[in-house]
């Protein structure tokens, strides 16, 4: 099983830490060439020199901010112009604050869906050429299991990772046949900032401890426990590889089996 990506170039979203940081240094390690995109730098600069590195690698980084579309669309642009081909996209950004989708406002939608879907929009349209000519494209978008199955407390996340899994179906139906491939994975409970947060919040609002709600979450899945971040990156690796060529506009809960649908 071919999972080698030398002379292969990645930029990774998302990734100075949890999942995103961990797909970095997975990709790394099978020999790709990784750039990472975030919007602080000093972050960008100590999570690069972190990356697994032969003498034929390179790493670099590009500072952007998601809530500038664009001023991104025009760094990653500049970026690819000067680069060459990019073989694999990871897009992956932090999900929307948590709440009642019938208490949610506009603009929290206007919000995320720019962040989500549009952003992941600018960055797939200025790598996919490079892909078609390289004869070579991964595009794998670290989404959520509420793909599948809406979560509760999460109304605008809910809509939006919807919206995005169905954009990157559609991709992948118009893109395979240049051999590029365009793939979902979804998280469940991963043990990251994000989590963090979202125990936080419940945990005030229910008076319960967070070892409580952190515990209940891990209850739910069948393997009783919550996720690591390369676990994650495990299953973003192998579909970013030259083993997943025939694997093609599917949704990957990682999630320890707690997705109740099939």
């Amino acid at each position: 099983m071919d999972l080698r990506l030398n002379d292969k170039n990645a930029i990774v979203c998302g990734s100075t830490q949890g999942i995103g940081f961990a797909v970095a240094q997975q990709l790394a390690s099978m020999g790709a060439n990784i750039t990472l995109l975030a919007r602080n730098e000093d972050k960008l600069k100590a999570k690069v020199s972190e990356l697994a590195k032969t003498d034929s690698q390179h790493h670099g980084y590009i500072v952007a901010d998601y809530s500038s579309p664009d001023s991104l669309q025009k760094k990653v642009g500049e970026f690819v112009s000067g680069s060459g081909p990019i073989h694999i996209l990871v897009n992956n950004t932090g999900g929307p604050p948590g709440g009642l989708v019938s208490m949610a406002k506009t603009e929290e939608f206007t919000d995320a869906f720019s962040k989500h879907l549009v952003c992941n929009h600018i960055l797939a349209t200025a790598v996919i050429p490079g892909m078609k000519a390289a004869g070579y494209g991964r595009i794998v978008n670290v989404i959520s299991t509420s793909v599948k199955q809406p979560l509760s407390g999460l109304g605008v996340s809910n809509t939006v990772r919807g919206a995005v899994a169905n954009w990157a179906k559609t991709m992948a139906n118009e893109l395979g046949e240049h051999n590029i491939t365009v793939n979902n994975v979804l998280p469940g409970a991963t043990n990251t900032a994000r989590l963090s947060s979202i125990v936080s919040n419940k945990a005030t609002k229910t008076g319960r401890s967070e070892e409580e709600v952190k515990s209940e979450m891990a209850n739910a899945v069948p393997m009783k426990r919550v996720a690591e971040p390369h676990e994650v990156a495990n299953a973003v690796a192998f579909l970013a590889s030259p083993a997943a060529s025939y694997i093609n506009g599917i949704n990957l809960p990682v999630d320890g089996g707690r997705t109740g649908s099939l």
